[in-house]
């Protein structure tokens, strides 16, 4: 299959060297300056500054990027970390002030109004004067600062390790035998897993507390109430409002939350336990041992480019493609950052994609979930300008969640056991249910920890607590492990590196519900749905992008409850 392989190449560069590398803002500046001298004396001119705008960003953003990856990579590793750091210090703020006078300069043009007729352009424009709308210059340090400080959480994280049975194991490695049908074992390890957690707890709120009052005052600088509304413009949310997301909660609430009450009463039942406790959460209930759908990140890879290339030969042959070219990097170790993602590589076209695998099937999900980025990214490569590939969360989720569903039609190739397919696909089924709160939750708790700043930290753990309980079922038992709970949220990225990004997952994942609904019924149609949504990129609104799939971009509680019917449809039938 490899040697059928046409690996991408990157486009030819028009307006900078081939050769061109981002070594400092020096380098940099006279591109910047061509830009803002540049004449523009009609719309081709225009337009020719946008692609030369586009290819700089492109080089700069790709440049970056691999900056981070190799830091997320090798936390330990001081020279990615401060070649990082380098570029946040000494570049990125110079670049913010040029951008807003870039972005003043297209504005002023008497041809942008013409070019706004044009596909894709008048979303591009719209974000433009939205940018020049929310720019002061004096958040620039602090943008710098707030960049500064997220990163600490990465390598406090990082560091974290538990020893068990003489062995030292990451968080992540650790948390598998929460599966282990020996429920002693499982306690152990949740206390040691907590433990370990809890020892950095003080300095986890401060540097969130640090975070919280950065990102207030750049707020304020630019004349919003709160960090909330700021970012709500900043992320370029046009098509819903807080109140929508307050509505979404509440009918998660509703109608989501009692069937986890169900799931808990059922897994209770079938455990045989007088309390079901947190470390009984993971385990399979029947006292299977947990599912293992691969034994490391070569069978992981392989796998899942056969799933992908079942599916459709392209979708396979992108995920061949990154493999040959080195942008996987998927098994669990000492010294790597947390979580996972799919990083675009936005010159070149072809992502990477980061996790931290250890044969779970979560781990199979995570790679299905990052696959299907890494899907969009290529189905969005030739688009004209970088902006029209750079869709908003709302869509960027919908590719990933949509693609853990359709691919469970071939899961066969991770379990040849038709009991254990099963299994699979029922365990993936309740948890994208029990998902859904969780993404209310932390999405509440954003609400609430922004509209209120000034905060202090008994206030934080009494309001995490009361939004919690809002939104976890009523049945675990937390006795005597309230510190357990009160930090459970510093687990969360999100929160410290990613602000108020995390409705998206709820949004996309009623929407990914949707498209796999279509795909159940007509798998070739609901594909086809599926990949014309994602090549739009960001040429249409995120409505318009949802119909391109034949789904609706609604998250009322009618809709929901809908939707919820279907998944237990699905489950019955297993």
């Amino acid at each position: 299959m490899i040697a059928e392989l046409e690996i991408p190449k990157r486009p030819v560069r028009r307006f900078l060297a081939e050769d061109f590398k981002v070594t400092s803002w020096e380098a940099l500046k006279p591109f910047f300056d061509d830009l803002l001298e540049r004449k523009l004396e009609s719309i081709s001119d225009l337009k020719d500054w946008f692609r030369d705008r586009s290819e700089l960003e492109s080089v700069i953003g790709e440049d970056l990027a691999w900056r981070y990856i190799k830091m997320t990579c090798y936390t330990e590793n001081e020279g990615f970390r401060n070649h990082y750091q380098d570029f946040i210090e000494n570049i990125q703020p110079r670049i913010a002030p040029v951008s807003d006078k870039l972005n003043k300069k297209a504005a002023s043009s008497p041809f942008l109004n013409d070019l706004a007729h044009s596909e894709g352009y008048d979303l591009m424009i719209r974000s433009l004067k939205k940018d020049i709308e929310i720019f002061r210059e004096e958040n620039v340090p602090l943008f710098t600062q707030i960049s500064t400080e997220a990163q600490k959480y990465q390598q406090i994280s990082g560091a974290m390790t538990v020893e068990i049975d003489g062995k030292e194991l990451t968080l992540q490695q650790a948390a598998v035998l929460l599966m282990s049908t020996d429920r002693k074992l499982r306690e152990d390890v949740y206390h040691k897993i907590t433990d370990r957690r809890l020892q950095d707890r003080e300095e986890l709120d401060k540097l969130f507390s640090t975070l919280i009052d950065l990102r207030h005052r750049v707020s304020t600088n630019a004349s919003f109430k709160n960090f909330r509304d700021y970012m709500f413009k900043s992320l370029g949310r046009f098509d819903y409002t807080p109140q929508d997301c307050f509505d979404f909660h509440d009918a998660i609430q509703h109608e989501v939350v009692p069937i986890l009450d169900e799931f808990s009463k059922e897994r209770k039942r079938a455990l045989e336990v007088d309390a079901l406790r947190p470390w009984d959460k993971a385990v399979d209930p029947e006292g299977r041992e947990a599912l293992k759908p691969f034994t490391n990140g070569h069978e992981l890879t392989e796998r899942t480019i056969e799933v992908f290339r079942r599916l459709d030969p392209f979708l396979g042959q992108c995920l061949a493609i990154m493999k040959e070219m080195g942008h996987l990097d998927l098994e669990s170790r000492k010294g790597k950052a947390p979580g996972g993602y799919n990083y675009p590589l936005s010159e070149i076209g072809v992502p990477f994609i980061f996790m931290n695998a250890t044969s779970t099937l979560r781990d199979l999900v995570t790679i299905m979930h990052e696959g299907g980025h890494a899907i969009h990214n290529f189905l969005t490569r030739d688009l004209e300008l970088n902006d029209f590939k750079s869709t908003p969360s709302e869509v960027a989720e919908l590719a990933s969640m949509s693609m853990e569903l359709i691919s469970m039609d071939h899961w066969d190739v991770f379990f040849s056991d038709e009991n254990e397919l099963k299994r699979a696909k029922r365990e993936h089924l309740e948890d994208l249910i029990e998902t859904l709160p969780w993404v209310a939750t932390i999405d509440r708790y954003q609400h609430w920890l922004y509209e209120n700043p000034t905060h202090g930290l008994d206030e934080r753990k009494k309001n995490w607590n009361r939004i919690f309980d809002q939104f976890a079922d009523t049945i675990t038992d937390w006795s005597g492990l309230q510190d357990a709970k009160d930090y459970l949220w510093q687990k969360q990225l999100h929160l410290y590196e990613v602000p108020f990004y995390y409705i998206e997952y709820g949004m996309a994942q009623l929407g990914a519900i949707a498209v796999w609904r279509n795909f159940r019924r007509d798998p070739a149609q609901g594909l086809a749905g599926y990949q014309s949504a994602l090549k739009l990129g960001y040429t249409k609104s995120i409505p318009e992008i949802y119909k391109a799939a034949n789904i609706k971009f609604d998250f009322s509680r009618p809709y929901i409850k809908e939707l919820m019917n279907f998944v237990r449809e699905e489950l019955a039938k297993i």
